[in-house]
């Protein structure tokens, strides 16, 4: 049974939403968002209707999504900024052409194991300046997704105009929701020094609490003039305002002045890349997501695995439902283990691990009647946004944008306003991992985008935030769509659960939601699962998205997760 259920209703184009972040208390049972032209649905209902609004004026996909990316990047800097990174799908509904961007930034060229070992490392700091050794990608991202859709798309709105609600928020400043005043109040604990109490980084605390040392409420407006400044010069020359000039040389300097890595040369050589898809088939479907770096072969290997049993048959919210889904995950995650990390350093074979056969080979090793022990995952965490949008034209953008932890490294670089992500601090400093330390190296990557196409068309764009769970949430999604046919809110907001850790989750178990029944969690300890109850709708098990596209009517179906405090909009 669900917990006690307030209505929130979308009004107009303009979210009017009850601002609370969802816990055991309660959730909203929204409606599922339906519009004929145009949708986007984000995390943050401000960056929601930004979007919007530019899709209204005539703008495409791309434009929409850009404001909205950077939108968020200054009204939700817990879990995202331009100092971090991203990754897109783009679809092209002119030419039936579907693109992969990959804005994640490699390793500073003056980062090696050698260095972090000479000052007494045995792992590389998750918080502070050395955390802070990767590039940012995103804003390369925004620059090149713009130029390609300007290019190849057409009805491009002026780039300055995209950033225009960004640069408004950062300097007439936006009132801090619940769920920021969480996670500022979460990393002001000094517990743990090395995690949180990021009041000690001087830069974040005059960027991210009041001028008396006081964490902002709910409601407050905060202001942030410094980054407004550096997007006012993103806004006039492009992604060379960030990379090359005078923006880059200031975060160069401040990062060196307290023993940091980057450089001039790892901001100035840097620049997106375009790739090609992974996808595999799923019942007549075909998922697609964004190579590695990424994780999002461990998605798409999560439903090659599901493709070999009758997941209908099991009935959606059994023990076996979850028993299976959580037991592929395992599986997934284990070759996601081995290979990942970036492929001009490894040679990954992503053609054998999403092949048909493989799956099969996956789909032996699971035991109905018993849970794997000996399959564990990593400790990636990761604070995210995900972001879908369509366009009348039929374009179609699934966006993912983060800087790891919550607030990233804690970094603020000084006069820019820019907080460095701490993506880098997920290397290793044992030479024998796949995924360790070198020059110029990317990343492991938790963060990772997805379409589910239809007779060669988008059908389903959806993603989600939250490091491990975002396989797992992915594929809860895509079974209680196709498999169940449940509408697109219900899936988003059904029981979910998180085999492993997310950010603010510090124990490797299976996390369940209390709305799941006690005759399934009993069922699912008896069968060996290490089962913890959490709240019946918390962000713990991330916060999604979805859009679906009727093929026969073109009608968009639209839904955001009640655990955060985002909304779908549409026209």
């Amino acid at each position: 049974m669900r917990a006690s259920k307030k209505k929130m209703a979308i009004l107009g184009t303009v979210a009017a939403l009850c601002l609370s972040t969802v816990s055991s208390a309660g959730a909203a049972n929204r409606p599922t968002t339906m519009a004929p032209s145009g949708m986007v649905t984000t995390q943050h209902y401000l960056a929601s209707a930004a979007a919007l609004k530019v899709l209204e004026d005539g703008g495409n996909a791309v434009d929409a999504a850009i404001t909205a990316a950077a939108t968020l990047a200054v009204i939700y800097p817990h879990y995202t900024s331009i100092g971090g990174d991203s990754f897109w799908l783009i679809y092209n509904a002119k030419k039936k052409e579907l693109k992969a961007l990959n804005a994640s930034g490699p390793s500073s060229e003056k980062a090696t194991i050698d260095y972090y070992k000479s000052q007494g490392y045995s792992k590389i700091p998750s918080r502070g300046y050395l955390s802070a050794n990767t590039v940012p990608g995103t804003v390369s991202g925004w620059w090149e997704a713009y130029n390609y859709a300007d290019e190849e798309i057409g009805n491009s709105k002026p780039w300055r105009s995209l950033l225009k609600p960004a640069i408004k928020y950062a300097e007439d400043g936006f009132p801090v929701t619940p769920n920021q005043v969480y996670w500022t109040n979460v990393n002001l604990d000094t517990k743990d020094d090395e995690l949180k109490h990021l009041q000690r980084f001087e830069g974040w605390a005059k960027t991210y609490l009041k001028p008396d040392g006081q964490p902002y409420k709910a409601g407050e407006l905060m202001k942030q003039p410094d980054l407004a400044k550096t997007l006012k010069v993103i806004a006039k020359k492009g992604a060379d305002g960030f990379y090359k000039g005078d923006v880059a040389e200031k975060i160069v300097k401040d990062v060196q002045a307290n023993g940091g890595l980057l450089t001039v040369n790892d901001f100035a050589n840097y620049k997106a890349e375009w790739q090609k898809p992974i996808s595999t088939d799923y019942r007549g479907y075909k998922a697609y997501n964004v190579p590695p770096n990424s994780q999002g072969i461990a998605s798409l290997s999560i439903l090659n695995i599901l493709n070999n049993f009758d997941v209908k048959s099991l009935g959606e919210g059994t023990p076996e439902y979850y028993h299976l889904i959580v037991e592929a995950t395992k599986q997934a995650f284990a070759d996601r283990n081995k290979w990942l990390t970036d492929p001009k350093f490894s040679d990954i074979p992503v053609d054998y691990l999403l092949s048909p056969e493989h799956g099969k080979e996956m789909a032996k090793r699971i035991d109905m009647n018993k849970a794997a022990a000996d399959v564990v995952p990593m400790d990636p965490k990761g604070d995210t946004t995900w972001m879908g949008f369509i366009d009348k034209e039929g374009n179609a953008v699934s966006l993912i944008q983060s800087h790891y932890f919550d607030y990233g490294s804690g970094i603020v670089a000084k006069d820019t306003g820019v907080l460095l992500q701490n993506r880098g601090s997920y290397f290793s400093l044992d030479p024998k991992e796949v995924n360790h330390l070198e020059p110029k190296k990317r990343s492991f990557h938790t963060i990772n985008p997805a379409m589910l196409f239809k007779n060669d068309k988008p059908y389903m764009i959806y993603g989600t935030q939250g490091g491990e769970g975002q396989p797992q949430t992915q594929a809860a999604l895509v079974t209680r769509i196709v498999d169940f046919g449940m509408p697109v809110q219900d899936a988003i907001e059904a029981p979910r659960w998180l085999h492993g850790r997310n950010w603010g989750s510090t124990s490797n178990d299976l996390k369940l939601e209390g709305r799941i029944s006690k005759s399934v969690q009993d069922e699912l300890i008896r069968r060996g699962h290490p089962v913890k109850m959490i709240d019946d709708y918390t962000d713990a098990v991330g916060q999604s998205g979805v859009i679906l596209i009727d093929p026969e009517t073109n009608v968009k179906f639209g839904g955001a997760d009640p655990r955060g405090e985002g909304a779908a909009l549409g026209y």
